[in-house]
């Protein structure tokens, strides 16, 4: 049970760190993770997406969505199949993500310890 009420703790340090987070940068943890995986590949399709963070297809689209409305991200239909889409970082998402910087949000309590604990 100890274990159990430590993954509440800190699940609710994890919202309540990506609260801080999107009052801060404009974003929620899941677009600063696409930008983030996206920046470390040229292009990726939304499968691949989800995958890398964990995320259910259509929880995956509402990311794209919303990063590709704010304009940190744009699509690109495959030359071979166009029913594939493809999606890849911005100019401007290059430049938001080069501004995070986690450490100017305080970590909750039970985040600070386990990052720490690493």
């Amino acid at each position: 049970m100890d274990k159990l009420c430590r993954i509440r703790d800190l699940q609710r340090a994890v919202m309540r760190f990506e609260a801080d987070f999107e009052a801060h940068y404009g974003i929620t943890l899941n677009e600063g993770m696409t930008l983030c995986s996206l920046s470390k590949r040229e292009r990726m399709c939304p499968g691949e997406l989800g995958e890398t963070l964990g995320l259910t297809p259509s929880n995956m689209s509402k990311v794209l969505r919303t990063v590709e409305s704010k304009g940190l991200v744009e699509r690109e239909m495959c030359c071979k199949d166009r029913r594939q889409i493809y999606y890849s970082i911005t100019p401007q998402g290059h430049r938001l993500l080069g501004s995070l910087d986690c450490r100017a949000i305080e970590l909750p309590t039970p985040l600070r310890e386990w990052v720490e604990a690493e």
